[in-house]
């Protein structure tokens, strides 16, 4: 029997091949891609790939990773082939972090112009440790050897229930798009800062159950959504999205959850919604059942048969009266139990600018929908005229307050929303330069996101502020930190995933 070849000859061989396919994880089955690598004298190995990519997301939840290295040669009979097995960990130590760079920048095109223009914060950098490495050569195996086999049982761990459970959390939480349930939040503090600003009363509880009703009826549109794009290909097709603005979740395209889990999930939201619902509908007002059921149908349907209403060009429409007019005025009915075109017209700035939100982040979708046969109203416009009705969406959302103070039906109060209006001529300026482009849009998602935030954070706290007689008390104070913390988080977040994009643009570049 020959002797087993060392771990020198192995090293040999990783030095002297630059990329290996490396299969990760993904729900029931695995995802394999060619990437870069570099390895240490323990036979670690070191991978580099953006923040936010499909592989470390997969890596994250499913640690399990295996490599294959092939070297070729004039005689097949010289090829060597190194398969690695192990556990995945994203680089936390800021030393290892900065060597483990360091060597795969020497292999990586990409990796080394990051880090020379000095982008390195933009890359995870994932260690494998190896708990088996086997070395095969052709000429061996067809002689009957054995391969050589090197394990390393110290490497080896056992994912324990609760690690699962709490992956199974990650993977739900990526798919629900937390951050972006803000489009929920903020037309129910709107509406019920209205209702305080006219009455001087608020219902905690009812708020309480307003608010979640009206998130859960967000997430059951965005997940059940996810589905019916993946089962008409679009989400496949889509090759120019933009995480986190455009896409969807890419939850069933990484493989983390399936359709089926997925479908469960958004039903089961809608489901604990219309619970809510129809206690509130009970406690409050039949007004409650209507607006439920126009926003079960209207996200129910948004993307799904038989209705399809992003396909025949209504979604934005829905979006606007969903986010803005009617989830405002639902918010308003439950602390008062009366309609009033009050919260419509303050809800106006609102609407725009989220539905502003959906048609910027339309724009990456548009050749995947176009090609699927969804025609949104920027596949039906094309990107060059639906970035002009862009700007006109999102300078009428300033418009609409300036008009309405001057006609004295909205408290003058709420100017503060005109704090958010060089944001949204940014976004406009970036749109109209750059409607063509997937990656050099990022800046005008990113500020469209953070000025619809931002406005309806400042008409919320203008209306808290008119409640209290205009005066400056402890509760204005603490609400205007709580929502300026969120606008901080919310634009740091999307700050971060614009950086990443342009980073890999300027790399590709």
């Amino acid at each position: 029997m020959k002797t087993q070849h060392t771990k020198a000859e192995i090293q040999s061989v990783l030095e002297s091949i630059p990329v290996a396919a490396v299969a990760t994880s993904a729900g029931g089955g695995t995802r394999n891609r060619m990437m870069h690598f570099a390895s240490d004298d323990d036979l670690n190995l070191y991978l580099a790939t953006m923040k936010g990519d499909p592989k470390t997301v997969q890596i994250t939840h499913h640690p399990s990773v295996s490599l294959l290295v092939y070297k070729g040669g004039d005689d097949i009979n010289d090829s060597h082939e190194v398969e690695i097995s192990g556990k995945a960990v994203i680089v936390k130590d800021r030393k290892e972090r900065q060597r483990a760079l360091e060597l795969t920048a020497k292999r990586s095109p990409v990796v080394k112009h990051l880090v020379g223009a000095g982008n390195e914060g933009i890359l995870d950098c994932i260690k494998v440790a190896p708990e088996v490495v086997k070395l095969r050569i052709f000429k061996e195996i067809v002689q009957g050897l054995p391969p050589t086999v090197l394990e390393y049982p110290e490497n080896r761990t056992v994912v324990s229930d609760g690690e699962q459970l709490r992956t199974k959390a990650r993977s739900w939480l990526m798919e629900i798009r937390m951050p972006f349930l803000t489009a929920s939040i903020v037309p129910v503090l709107l509406g019920s800062a209205v209702a305080w600003e006219g009455t001087g009363m608020l219902h905690w509880g009812y708020f309480a159950l307003t608010l979640i009703a009206a998130v859960l009826l967000h997430i059951g549109a965005n997940v059940v959504n996810d589905y019916f794009d993946h089962v008409s290909g679009n989400d496949e097709a889509n090759t120019e999205f933009v995480r986190p603005f455009s896409g969807g979740s890419r939850v069933i395209q990484s493989g983390l959850l399936s359709p089926l889990e997925v479908l469960t999930g958004g039903l089961l939201s809608f489901f604990l919604a219309s619970l809510i619902g129809l206690y509130l509908t009970w406690a409050r007002g039949p007004v409650v059942l209507a607006l439920g059921v126009f926003g079960f149908v209207s996200g129910m349907f948004y993307t799904g048969r038989p209705f399809n209403w992003a396909g025949r060009g209504v979604g934005e429409l829905l979006i606007g009266l969903n986010f803005g007019v009617l989830m405002t005025l639902g918010a308003y009915f439950v602390q008062t139990q009366q309609l009033s075109w009050v919260p419509v017209l303050a809800s106006l700035p609102v609407a725009l600018l989220i539905t502003a939100v959906l048609w910027i982040n339309e724009f990456p979708d548009y050749a995947a929908d176009k090609a699927v046969g969804k025609k949104t109203l920027v596949v039906r416009l094309g990107r060059s005229r639906a970035s002009v009705v862009y700007g006109a969406l999102m300078v009428s959302a300033h418009l609409v307050i300036l008009a309405g103070v001057i006609a004295e039906r909205l408290p003058q109060a709420t100017l503060l929303a005109f704090i958010t209006l060089p944001l949204s001529l940014r976004a406009i300026a970036h749109a109209r330069r750059h409607y063509d482009e997937s990656f050099d849009l990022v800046p005008a998602n990113a500020l469209t996101v953070t000025s619809h935030l931002a406005t309806g954070l400042l008409l919320t706290l203008a209306y808290a502020w008119e409640g209290f007689g205009q005066q400056v008390t402890a509760y204005v104070v603490i609400l205007g930190l709580v929502f300026a913390a969120s606008v901080a988080y919310m634009y740091l977040y999307i700050e971060r995933q614009k950086n990443i994009f342009l980073g890999l643009k300027q790399a590709m570049d």
